[in-house]
């Protein structure tokens, strides 16, 4: 999903990547993906853990083993990444490595408001590479890329709600999510509305901004509410898979793309 939307936001901005950037994307985030499950189902207790992460603790030398084997192949891709995206990657390392520390060491880590920290380094990634090779589109790209932040965030609280319905609208719990986390999933139906009709707009609205992104936000923000209406008539772990596949829309706007 990082490669597909780094190949969409470029090639929606008529900017071409070379094939390494997208790979190196893919690499990186499935990294990032399991190394904070393992880290999840190494600080938690056994009975609180959710499905993804007994998976992971149960295979975790095998994890640990294919990060290792990831890291080497994502040191080989680097040279075949222009200098600009490295730099900026680099800074954005920094704060991602800073808030792994928070989340998983400091004794406040369930005080962070992690669905909304992880929106916004997800969509500042893959925008990083169409950025780097166009300077110029920067400020054209801050309102779709504000709004595809808020899309990741909502998949996450989306997610989080529906592992927790005890908590939805989070009214109590002995581990209470941050007041963000908290006042968000008081009103994710109406924030998600919003996303949807912001994203419509600026499709149709903004000449500056390349319209395919919103327009892909937009949907995806609308299968989400769809989703969560019919949230109890599926599996879990299937709903959890949905909230995910809705972030495919970028494949349904391909052939509209010059």
């Amino acid at each position: 999903m990082a490669a597909l939307w780094t190949w969409f936001i470029a090639r929606a901005s008529q900017v071409r990547l070379p094939s390494a950037a997208t790979a190196a994307m893919a690499v990186a985030v499935w990294m990032l993906y399991a190394a904070d499950r393992l880290l999840d189902a190494q600080s938690s207790q056994q009975d609180t853990l959710e499905a993804r992460h007994i998976f992971h603790h149960r295979h975790r030398s095998a994890f640990l083993a294919s990060i290792f084997g990831a890291s080497i192949t994502l040191a080989l891709m680097l040279p075949r990444l222009d200098t600009q995206s490295i730099h900026l990657y680099l800074i954005l390392g920094g704060l991602v490595f800073g808030y792994f520390i928070l989340i998983h060491a400091a004794r406040s880590a369930h005080r962070m408001p992690k669905e909304i920290a992880v929106g916004i380094c997800f969509a500042a990634a893959t925008f990083i590479p169409t950025v780097a090779r166009r300077p110029d589109l920067r400020l054209s790209l801050v309102a779709p890329a504000l709004l595809f932040a808020a899309l990741c965030s909502l998949n996450c609280l989306f997610i989080y709600a529906w592992e927790h319905p005890a908590l939805h609208p989070a009214l109590d719990s002995s581990h209470p999510p941050h007041a963000v986390t908290r006042h968000a999933l008081r009103h994710l139906r109406p924030m998600t509305a919003f996303l949807v009709l912001a994203g419509a707009a600026l499709a149709v609205l903004d000449p500056h901004a390349p319209w395919p992104i919103p327009l892909a936000s937009a949907i995806s923000g609308a299968l989400l509410l769809v989703l969560d209406r019919c949230r109890n008539s599926i599996q879990p772990t299937m709903l959890r898979a949905a909230a995910d596949f809705v972030l495919l829309t970028p494949l349904a706007l391909i052939p509209f793309i010059r």
